[in-house]
């Protein structure tokens, strides 16, 4: 639901995280991530975001090639990072590694959500998933010109009301709904709509008792450790790679750090 902010036009992004994982962030009002399954036209739309300023490279220390981008809109400054495509962020490959780790410690200012609207449904599956990590999103439903042609109706409202995020229906290849989106963008990331996501489900009492133990315990390891409570979960699941960051020390070089922009 719209909700004034007291903060308006205050950035939440942690600018040290974001540097460590490789972003120039000189002139940068907003950290925007775009995220999504493969094939759901994420591509077109931060084409249509970014125009001519983009460019590639590779992640640090990973060769996983990363896209970046920046476009203005009410005066102020935008830096697209567009994330490799996902069917999750459970971390069983490079490129989900990615997506998660620039979500849960870079902690962008929006993460837009790209799904398919012909395939909905199975979308949905990370959309929950960043929504755990995330309060500030946007739902992208691409593709809703094929959608219509296949007879497939979507309660854009109902469904923004049940996720509690904006939602937005767009066919990016012909720019329909690319305005829109981005007002949504701007109102995330400047707190005039708060959003109230909803979380996948409630957890049992033993395991609220383990998670509140685990990350008692993480925290003193790492006190200004992110998502912590996130992390925790990811311990008690069997995370490999979290395990390892946690063992390693790696997980400690991404802590929490706010800086003024």
């Amino acid at each position: 639901m719209h909700t004034p902010n007291n903060c308006e036009n205050c950035p939440v992004h942690h600018k040290a995280n974001l540097i460590k994982l490789g972003l120039n962030l000189q002139n940068v009002d907003y950290v925007i991530a775009l995220a999504g399954n493969p094939n759901t036209g994420k591509s077109t739309v931060f084409n249509n975001l970014t125009g001519l300023h983009q460019h590639t490279g590779n992640w640090p220390g990973k060769t996983v090639v990363r896209a970046e981008g920046g476009f203005r809109f009410n005066e102020k400054k935008y830096k697209v990072i567009d994330l490799p495509g996902t069917y999750s962020l459970l971390s069983t490959s490079k490129d989900e590694e990615v997506a998660r780790d620039f979500i849960l410690f870079g902690k962008p200012d929006v993460t837009v959500v790209i799904a398919d609207a012909t395939r909905l449904q199975r979308n949905l599956n990370l959309v929950l998933q960043i929504l755990e990590l995330t309060n500030r999103a946007v739902l992208c439903v691409n593709l809703i010109d094929e959608a219509a042609r296949n007879h497939i109706e979507i309660d854009i409202r109902l469904l923004s009301k049940e996720l509690g995020i904006p939602v937005i229906p767009t066919s990016a290849r012909s720019k329909q709904g690319m305005d829109e989106l981005l007002q949504a963008i701007h109102e995330v990331a400047s707190g005039k709509y708060v959003c109230k996501p909803r979380k996948i489900k409630k957890h049992s009492k033993n395991l609220n008792n383990a998670i509140v133990k685990l990350s008692n315990k993480i925290l003193e390891v790492y006190p200004d450790l992110p998502n912590v409570k996130w992390v925790a979960m990811r311990l008690l699941e069997g995370d490999n790679s979290i395990i390892e960051a946690i063992r390693s020390g790696e997980i400690g070089n991404l802590r929490e750090e706010r800086f003024a922009i």
